[in-house]
């Protein structure tokens, strides 16, 4: 019996494509931002690499911070009117407040989901629904325990107003935690941004609030864990 030929597909699935795939998908890429700590860590292993002790430090040190910054793919739902979550880590609070005052909406009470990020979250943070940037306003502040709820009033915080093409507002707030020291937002006033995209970071702990419109159905619970991307919060009206 004749042999049916090999093709690119057989390769793929035995070859070394197959390898590279696999790893791919189970380590994820890295953030630009985490380049130079990354880079760092590395300098250091090579410039100490005969001495096993700086070596091995160097080392740890990149392979944290490529920990740290990585940058995993996400899929997010379709359905129209889901708020996902902007950042990965856990549910800590969930209530009505006022959104930031820096964004002029007004001092009425909105719900409020907050998330806070640990040292062994992935730190991206990504749009929690499609829209225009209306507004983007940083407010210098305290760098007390992101978990608390005085953070988002007290810390530095970075706040970005998205409006939905039905004209909805949802607000999501990066609030540096006790040991960050440096927020990072990559979008501006008009652009046009789609759920699910990546639009910042924050340096080494932090947490993430999200103002959603009055009268949305909260889909989550306090203690649960959210992927940036993908965890739906809420429901819009």
């Amino acid at each position: 019996m004749a042999r049916r030929p090999r093709t690119a597909d057989d390769n793929m699935k035995s070859g070394p494509q197959r390898l590279a795939a696999l790893v791919r998908s189970s380590v994820p890429p890295v953030h630009r931002a985490g380049l130079p700590f990354i880079s760092a860590g590395l300098v250091v292993a090579a410039v100490g690499h005969r001495n096993r002790w700086v070596r091995r430090a160097g080392l740890a040190v990149a392979v944290a911070n490529a920990g740290f910054f990585r940058h995993p793919p996400r899929k997010p739902p379709s359905r129209p009117g889901v708020v996902v979550a902007p950042a990965d880590g856990l549910i800590c609070l969930i209530e009505e407040a006022e959104p930031p005052a820096e964004l002029g909406l007004g001092t009425g009470p909105v719900p409020r989901v907050s998330i806070f990020l640990s040292l062994l979250d992935a730190h991206v943070q990504r749009i929690p629904i499609s829209g225009e940037v209306v507004d983007v306003q940083y407010r210098p502040g305290s760098f007390h325990s992101a978990d608390l709820a005085a953070a988002s009033e007290d810390n530095e915080r970075n706040s970005v107003l998205i409006r939905t093409p039905e004209g909805r507002d949802v607000v999501v707030v990066q609030i540096a935690g006790l040991i960050a020291r440096r927020i990072i937002c990559d979008v501006h006033a008009g652009d046009r941004v789609a759920i699910g995209d990546t639009y910042g970071l924050i340096r080494f702990g932090s947490r993430l609030d999200t103002y959603l419109p009055a009268g949305s159905q909260i889909l989550v619970e306090p203690g649960q864990r959210a992927l940036a991307g993908e965890t739906v919060l809420a429901q819009l009206p």
